[in-house]
This record gives C-alpha cells, sequence and structure tokens, in this order.
C-alpha cells in the first residue's frame, strides 16, 4: 500500500518548534515532524505564530506530503524528523518532547 494522509489535521508544538501530522500505510500509522525554519512563508499578518506555521503548512500541502512520502519510500520507520527544512529522517529518540 501506498503511504496517505487521509487526516488533515497537523498541529503545532511551540517548545518543540515543529509541527506534526500523521501518514498512513494501511492500518500503520507514522509521525511526520517538520520543523518551523521548513515553512519559509509563514504569514506575519496572523494573528498568532501558530496561526501563522499552520497557514503555512496548509497553503502547499501537497508539496509537503509529497517529501513525506518520498522519504516513507525509502525506508518504513514510526516517526520521521526533519534536521533540515523539507528533508526528514528517523528520530532517534523515542520520547516525545
Amino acid at each position: 500500500m501506498a503511504l496517505t494522509f487521509p487526516n488533515r489535521s497537523r498541529s503545532y508544538d511551540e517548545a518543540g518548534q515543529y509541527l506534526h501530522f500523521l501518514g498512513y500505510n494501511g492500518m500503520f500509522e507514522m509521525l511526520f515532524l517538520i520543523e518551523i525554519e521548513a515553512l519559509a512563508n509563514a504569514k506575519p499578518e496572523a494573528a498568532t505564530a501558530e496561526a501563522g506555521y499552520l497557514a503555512s503548512f496548509d497553503a502547499p500541502p501537497d508539496s509537503i506530503r509529497d517529501v513525506a512520502r518520498k522519504v516513507y519510500s525509502h525506508g518504513r520507520k514510526n516517526v520521521y524528523q526533519p534536521r533540515r527544512p523539507q528533508r526528514f529522517e528517523q528520530r532517534t529518540s523515542k520520547a516525545f518532547p
């Protein structure tokens, strides 16, 4: 099965400075984390930083999800965390911030 994103929810973690969203391969769920620096087009006119980051994620969501699919195709993990903008790598810790 291919990686899909039927659940369009995403959320912002201020402490960790990232957004997270979920992908699914059949019954398996994968967590993707994207650093806020990767969202270069944050909406400065937004009422809050969170609203700006979420709006930026929503603006081109297919491109972000396309990167997630590509990374997922190289090796299936449960959690992917970026270390550089738009580059997802396996999260080394099982604990979430």
